[in-house]
């Protein structure tokens, strides 16, 4: 089911009716409803792929359970080793099995052997990623002795399935989402009105900015031959708003539709295109994802400690990994090995923590230097957006031949100007909300404004893009 849906509009009322005003006093009731609604969320997508889910679920439900009655810690690791074989081998099958044939079918051709190995039509479980991670989190936790084991089936459950965040994030740690299955919920005005912004805010991210801009990002990569550069150069920025606007949305409207449930989701995104390098992006973008990692690979690596090649060497590893964690294609492997050589200077200099605080902080306006970071960290995440777009590398490489090309005699395209001025209008509430979440107008006439005009906006793109899946749905 889409946040962007009828169907989403029908259920989310229907369930919050439900959640507050018949079981409002109902913990165990009200985490059942949770459990019930998310797997429908999940169901309505593909009902038959409910059955993996729960697979997983009793799996680390009963893992953790073992590991901690285990009485040595071999026995610990051995019930480790099964959820990380089950998890990861669900995961790579699905994710990656036609991709490592195809992979041997080239390699031994290109050796001069002949390799008759057919692929399977494999359908990807839209969210696999993500509750992957989420419970791989869990049985990892649970080994170190960081949390204890969940005995509630039913709140491990809505743990794994919680619907708002299951299929594209934020990845939530147990540590910070499953003691709340546990605690009393009552109703907050307060934390329900601050949720309906971050869903009116995310809507707009994704139904105005990235839809409209996806129109554009789809015909010019697909036709990169028959555009100019500067239509090309365009194509690229677009699809860099597209694909931030696309998934912050999404988190947006997930943490806030939480909230309207009581619940307090990570922040995933912390207006990461004013970043002033590319350390500073990484701890900006996809945080819930960037800190997994380097929870549960970074760090055991060995992190920043130990020689300068050990720490290039982590380097490279988690950009990689995180590359390909996002599909099976070389363009993303390559993506974050680009990422990875665009860090690497930073560590070397060890000016990868130089930027930690918000950039213009209390300041209306940058320094010129400080424009000068953020345009330059933009422009080169940018061109790694790239390969993360592209089909495959020789369509990215092809893509930036043109771009370098300079050519007059072709086609210009997309210079539309309507999508610049909300491009420019996103760009400065974004600015202005840096350091916050969404906008706070504090005279009520402006706010209503504010909010009438975002819906406005959002219902008149909305029919005029139709429903468009959120791109990280294939992740």
């Amino acid at each position: 089911m889409l946040f962007n849906s009828l169907a989403f509009l029908i259920f989310l009322p229907i369930v919050f009716s439900c959640y507050w005003f018949l079981l409002q006093k109902q913990l165990r009731y009200q985490n059942i409803l949770i459990l019930g609604a998310s797997y429908v969320f999940y169901g309505w997508w593909d009902w038959r792929f409910l059955s993996l889910i729960i697979f997983s679920t009793i799996v680390d439900y009963s893992v953790a359970k073992a590991m901690h009655k285990a009485t040595s810690d071999s026995k610990r690791k051995y019930f480790l080793y099964i959820s990380l074989a089950i998890n990861l081998g669900l995961l790579g099958f699905f994710k990656y099995f036609n991709f490592f044939i195809e992979s041997w079918v080239d390699l031994s051709q290109s050796i001069g052997l002949r390799a008759n190995i057919s692929t399977l039509s494999i359908i990807l479980p839209v969210g696999i990623s993500f509750y992957t991670f989420q419970t791989l989190s869990y049985t990892i936790d649970v080994y170190r002795r960081k949390i204890e084991p969940e005995t509630d089936i039913i709140k491990f459950s809505a743990f794994v399935a919680f619907f708002p965040q299951l299929v594209a994030g934020p990845i939530e740690r147990a540590s910070n989402l499953l003691p709340q299955f546990s605690l009393k919920r009552t109703f907050s005005y307060e934390k329900a009105v601050s949720g309906v912004q971050l869903i009116l805010w995310g809507l707009f991210k994704k139904v105005v900015i990235a839809d409209s801009c996806a129109t554009y990002v789809n015909i010019i990569f697909e036709n990169s031959e028959n555009y100019n550069s500067s239509t090309l150069i365009l194509g690229a920025i677009f699809f860099a708003f597209q694909i931030y606007g696309d998934f912050s949305g999404y988190s947006d409207i997930a943490i806030g539709v939480a909230r309207l449930f009581g619940f307090d989701l990570m922040t995933n995104f912390k207006k990461p295109y004013f970043s002033r390098d590319i350390a500073e992006f990484w701890r900006r973008w996809h945080i819930s994802l960037s800190t997994w990692f380097r929870d549960y690979v970074y760090i055991p690596l060995g992190g920043s400690k130990g020689s300068l090649g050990i720490k290039i060497r982590n380097v490279f590893i988690i950009f990689l990994v995180s590359g390909f964690w996002h599909g099976a294609n070389l363009t993303f492997i390559f993506w974050g090995l680009l990422n990875a050589l665009f860090f690497i200077p930073l560590l070397l200099l060890n000016k990868n923590r130089s930027n930690t605080n918000t950039v213009a902080e209390n300041h209306v306006f940058p320094s010129l230097y400080e424009l000068y970071q953020v345009v330059s960290t933009f422009i080169i995440v940018t061109f790694a957006w790239i390969f993360f777009r592209a089909e495959n590398l020789k369509a990215a490489f092809t893509y930036l031949q043109h771009i370098f090309e300079w050519t007059t005699d072709k086609i210009t395209y997309g210079w539309n100007l309507e999508i610049l001025i909300l491009l420019i209008l996103f760009i400065v509430i974004e600015w202005v909300t840096r350091t916050k979440e969404t906008l706070q107008l504090q005279n009520p006439y402006f706010r209503w404004i504010y909010y009438i005009g975002i819906t406005q906006l959002i219902l008149f793109y909305g029919a005029k893009n139709n429903v468009v899946d959120f791109i990280y749905f294939q992740f």
